[in-house]
């Protein structure tokens, strides 16, 4: 493969230097240069496998910090503060000599001439070119509901959650004791995925248990939290046993589950699902994803040089969701060098799709790095074999479901499901300091009732919050 140039590495590592670079940072032209553009599972896991290759590695990213994404609902909802779950990029990659942090977001691809552009107007020279940068929130062509309806994917996403639900309570409490009414606490979750379900359950914990003495004038057990899904029954991608647990699950705690809820329109304090419009001072979206638009970038990038057009390579593929279409080497159409990783790739095993969450996008980082080796060595290349270890969502205070696939077989619902997906999820969290503090924070909340992290943050409005009393009926 084509080695950049010296001139092509200085303006990649130093833009807007000086042309004659210190002799400390002068770039090793000989080696492969490998660009990582996205630090979430499969972009940092691709970027630790790589530390001993012969290689240097450019990690891009818009953010100057992993988040550990399994976890975000819970700093939406108060139980952990966003630095339990966040940790700088450079803190978790300071070890590895041959790799360099780059806080910018790549606005273009050019796939004939090995280089990426960024917002800041760098062009980043590459060998191998890893597109990581995983999914956003799909509101199926009605874009204009996402300012009424926040989804959950940073955690920027999250403070704005918690924000809007904390203020609920406090916008209730204060409307109370000033005019002697408040309009029903109605909280709507949008979608029936692992995300609203833990969502809807977290919620109503927070109602019914860790709030119930906090207020004078309000009663947060007597809000409401609905549940609305399109589809026949929540958790459709778990075995129907353990859907049915998490809707009785859900129930109990008193999350009103709607199943084949089509929601139509949402407005400023309202859903409408089925024709009926539902009052709601919270509506939180966790109905689809989308592809980042990295995808499209690479669709549309230019094919081959002017001069050899007819070379052109078969066009990338992009499914419905704009995923990129991949091979068994994680590879576009004709692009060996260029790997699509995360959520941003649809890769087929055993004629389905592979589900977008964190395992197989580890376990893509990692195999990566392994072809990369192979090519360094000359080795052929082993295809990527997804392994699958189950799924586990959480479901409310100390109780989820897990279809477990590995080390053994099984469907867990309740407090051994829970006690499993806390063990997976402190070991999985990045650095000794978040282990320790997560798993000291969900010991104090669990145990003596209480949210370490209940902070409102930004303005206090809400969308459509009623602060006149609703008219009377009409005789």
């Amino acid at each position: 493969m084509p080695e950049p140039t010296t001139q092509e590495t200085a303006e990649t590592r130093h833009l807007n230097q000086p042309a004659i670079a210190p002799a400390a940072t002068t770039p090793k032209a000989h080696r492969p240069r490998v660009v990582i553009v996205g630090s979430g599972f499969a972009g940092l896991n691709a970027a630790k496998s790589l530390k001993h290759l012969p290689v240097d590695v450019t990690v891009v990213d818009r953010s100057n910090h992993f988040t550990f994404q399994p976890l975000l609902y819970q700093v939406a909802l108060a139980v952990l503060s966003p630095a339990d779950i966040a940790q700088p990029i450079r803190s978790i990659l300071r070890h590895q000599p041959n790799t360099e942090v780059l806080m910018d977001e790549v606005i273009g691809i050019d796939a004939a001439a090995q280089r990426v552009s960024t917002a800041s107007g760098a062009s980043l020279a590459y060998d191998y070119l890893i597109l990581a940068t995983g999914a956003t929130h799909s509101y199926f062509g009605n874009d204009q509901w996402e300012p009424l309806a926040p989804g959950l994917k940073s955690v920027e996403d999250a403070t704005e959650i918690r924000r809007r639900v904390l203020l609920a309570f406090e916008l209730a409490e204060r409307q109370m004791l000033e005019q002697g009414w408040h309009p029903p606490l109605n909280f709507v979750v949008i979608g029936g995925g692992p995300t609203g379900v833990e969502l809807a359950g977290a919620i109503s914990d927070i109602a019914q248990l860790y709030m119930r003495h906090d207020f004078r004038h309000i009663d947060p057990a007597k809000s409401r939290v609905l549940l609305l899904d399109s589809g026949p029954r929540m958790l459709a991608a778990y075995p129907p046993d353990l859907s049915a647990k998490a809707e009785t699950t859900l129930r109990r705690l008193g999350v009103e589950v709607h199943t084949n809820a089509q929601v139509t329109a949402i407005g400023p304090g309202w859903v409408e699902a089925n024709g009926q419009r539902i009052d709601a001072v919270v509506t939180l979206w966790a109905a689809g994803v989308l592809a980042s638009p990295l995808g499209k970038m690479l669709a549309a990038a230019p094919t081959a040089n002017s001069a050899a057009s007819s070379a052109a390579r078969p066009a990338v593929i992009l499914d419905r969701r704009g995923c990129v279409i991949v091979d068994d080497h994680l590879n576009p159409p004709g692009l060996p060098n260029v790997f699509v990783l995360g959520d941003l790739a649809h890769f087929e095993q055993d004629g389905h799709q592979i589900p977008g969450v964190a395992q197989p996008a580890i376990q893509m980082g990692h195999h990566v790095a392994k072809m990369i080796s192979a090519d360094l060595a000359g080795k052929p290349r082993l295809a990527f074999r997804y392994f699958d270890k189950g799924d586990m969502a959480t479901i409310g205070r100390m109780s989820a479901v897990a279809n477990v696939q590995w080390p053994f077989k099984a469907h867990l619902s309740g407090f051994p499901a829970w006690f499993t997906w806390v063990t997976v999820h402190i070991f999985f969290l990045i650095g000794f300091r978040n282990r320790l503090s997560v798993l000291l924070s969900w010991a104090w909340a669990y145990f003596n009732f209480t949210r370490g992290a209940r902070l409102i943050t930004g303005n206090q409005t809400l969308p459509g919050w009623q602060n006149k009393p609703p008219a009377p009926p009409q005789k």
